[in-house]
């Protein structure tokens, strides 16, 4: 029986790796979610950059076109004065040439106060972009990480199964059963071990009788709270 208690045991060690192991694989594409919300972020605020770089940018060329037209019209104005017979239309002829430039001058000053937040946005763009690029080189790296990590367990994962498969074959269908009930129920422990008539699995107390009969060794007997098959094992 003592045997059967150890091939319990050995079964339970290697079940517990092989949950480790899938929980680990099973959590991958979350924790790909979550390191690549900073970079999702990082991409949003370039969008809200570039958007507004390129607002500003169709801005200037709007301004620099309505000054294209103004000077084109002050140009055909400036041809047409040796045209005007009388001192009161060439006066309001100048006057609006006038009124013209004025308006040129306005819209310079608006185009330099463009060209200036263009500048400070195509900075903050730049910066941007090397946000980005920082945020997926880190994820790439991370994946890359993780790639190796879960290729390394998934080798370990077709072994453990190899040994489990023969360790298995060794327990009897009727304990095996009672194992496999006990895994499921247990959050995958089904076998543990009993310290100072406590059972580690559920940190309820037990007879003191009882674990007088745990520290034998010499046959399955499961903890009366939680149902979960017990063991001694000599401190170290």
């Amino acid at each position: 029986m003592k045997d059967l208690i150890k091939q319990l045991m050995q079964l339970q060690d290697i079940d517990s790796r092989i949950l480790e192991k899938r929980l680990f694989i099973d959590k991958v594409p979350l924790r790909i979610f979550e390191v690549d919300e900073p970079l999702k972020q990082a991409r949003a605020e370039l969008e809200k950059i570039t958007q507004k770089t390129e607002a500003l940018g169709k801005k200037k060329k709007d301004k620099e076109r309505l000054l294209e037209e103004i000077n084109e019209k002050i140009k055909k104005m400036k041809s047409r004065i040796s045209d005007i017979k009388t001192n009161k239309e060439y006066q309001a002829h100048l006057k609006e040439i006038e009124s013209s430039e004025r308006e040129i001058g306005g819209i310079e000053e608006e185009i330099l106060l463009i060209m200036e937040d263009l500048d400070a946005v195509v900075r903050e763009h730049k910066e941007k972009e090397r946000i980005v690029r920082s945020e997926g080189d880190k994820i790439d790296a991370f994946k890359k990480k993780l790639d190796l990590e879960v290729s390394a367990y998934e080798k370990e994962l077709s072994v453990l199964k190899e040994e489990r498969v023969s360790l298995a074959s060794l327990i009897t269908p009727d304990i095996y059963r009672t194992y496999m009930t006990l895994l499921g129920s247990g959050n995958g422990v089904a076998v543990t071990k009993a310290k100072g008539e406590i059972c580690l699995g559920c940190n309820m107390n037990m007879p003191p009788q009882l674990f007088v009969e745990v520290r034998k060794n010499e046959e399955i007997i499961q903890c009366p709270q939680c149902q979960r098959i017990l063991y001694y094992e000599e401190e170290q």
